[in-house]
């Protein structure tokens, strides 16, 4: 799915939740029937964990112990009733059941209760026809093993391509636990962020500025890579703040991976009688990424001379992959190609090239322009 959600301009960050959104069609599932339930549970990887339905609620009761939001549910038109069987069922795997639809601000409502205050105006309208609906709301806010402290956090830049870059605000840390390796196949460096709570924060950066993270994402095996994970030492890291939403109609993704039938002619005969037709599925999700974490020890780390540690500076698009670490399951993945979408996008050109000992650009003109106005 995350190879084939393209990025625009209005949204240059892909973030999806593939756990969410395999929820949601999960619980579709259980009310789809013949040909319709066999073409969810192949593209659910059903023969890969035995009784399928019953395991992913028990990765779901594993997941709720976290700082997670997770929200599901099914939204049903005025005066469809569906089968009692298919919402007894909603309610013991997934903890969800059917409610019917009296407004776009029920919806609104409902989400923004459910990810407690985190995403407001879910939709900004009804899709037509609207029979049947998934929605899934999505927020996770991890705390830091090792926080950063908000005194070295300054201003500097992220290389959008060989060309542009953009303002950000970086977070610094020069002895921060971290997992890291290189991989020669990827040609990549792969590290690993530790969370409170068993979660982590995958991310896989291209040596080369000039690598399409898009297309590295094709060729990645996330448990491999997580499998692979050194033991944590203390490296010296840039990292970018950044308090970023995603929201996508996933019907035109579904159809491309083969998914078409839910929405032309589905058998959902354990929802209800009669023909029934899934019109939208919505998914929305946010991510933040700042200085906080549990651990205030750790927040007056000594500062070491840069050349004692490793360095990780994450100063160019990279994919990310929020790990639970006990189930390996990614509760959040995505592509991340401007963590500053707001700011203004500058030009990298002229003596632009040149660099910092710490890999960030040399402000020639000494007035915070790096070179010239953005063109």
């Amino acid at each position: 799915m995350l190879q084939n959600l393209e990025t625009t301009t209005e949204q240059p960050n892909v973030i999806i939740s593939p756990f969410s959104i395999s929820l949601a069609l999960s619980q579709l599932a259980l009310g789809a029937v013949n040909e319709t339930e066999e073409l969810l549970m192949h593209h659910l990887h059903e023969n890969t964990l035995p009784c399928y339905h019953k395991s992913l609620h028990n990765v779901l009761e594993l997941l709720q112990n976290n700082d997670l939001q997770i929200a599901t549910r099914i939204f049903l038109r005025q005066g469809f009733e569906p089968k009692q069987d298919f919402v007894n069922e909603s309610q013991r795997l997934y903890d969800s059941e059917p409610a019917v639809l009296e407004s776009l601000q029920q919806i609104n409502d409902w989400v923004e209760k459910a990810t407690q205050g985190k995403m407001t105006d879910f939709l900004s309208a009804l899709p037509p026809n609207l029979l049947l609906m998934l929605i899934n709301a999505v927020h996770f806010k991890g705390e830091w093993k090792a926080r950063f402290d908000p005194r070295f956090t300054s201003r500097g830049v992220f290389y959008l391509d060989d060309k542009h870059m953009v303002d950000v605000e970086v977070m610094e840390d020069a002895k921060h636990p971290l997992s890291l390796f290189i991989d020669s196949d990827l040609e990549a460096q792969v590290a690993s962020f530790p969370f409170q709570n068993a979660m982590s924060l995958l991310v896989v950066m291209p040596l080369s500025g000039q690598v399409n993270v898009s297309s590295l994402s094709e060729k990645l095996n996330i448990s491999d890579l997580y499998n692979r994970l050194p033991k944590e030492r203390a490296v010296q890291v840039k990292v970018p703040k950044f308090n970023l939403e995603y929201a996508q109609e996933l019907k035109d993704v579904f159809i491309k991976l083969g998914l078409g039938q839910m929405f032309s002619n589905p058998n959902l005969a354990n929802i209800a009688d009669g023909p029934l037709v899934v019109s939208s599925v919505i998914h929305k999700s946010s991510m933040e990424i700042n200085e906080e974490g549990a651990e205030a020890a750790a927040a007056t780390a000594v500062v070491i001379s840069r050349a004692s540690n490793p360095v990780f500076h994450l100063s160019q698009p990279f994919f990310f992959a929020l790990m639970d670490d006990m189930t390996q399951v990614p509760i959040f993945m995505g592509i991340i190609t401007n963590p500053n979408p707001g700011a203004p996008i500058m030009q990298r050109g002229g003596d632009l090239g040149s660099k910092d000992k710490v890999g960030f650009p040399i402000d020639k003109n000494h007035d915070g322009t790096f070179g010239g106005p953005p063109k």
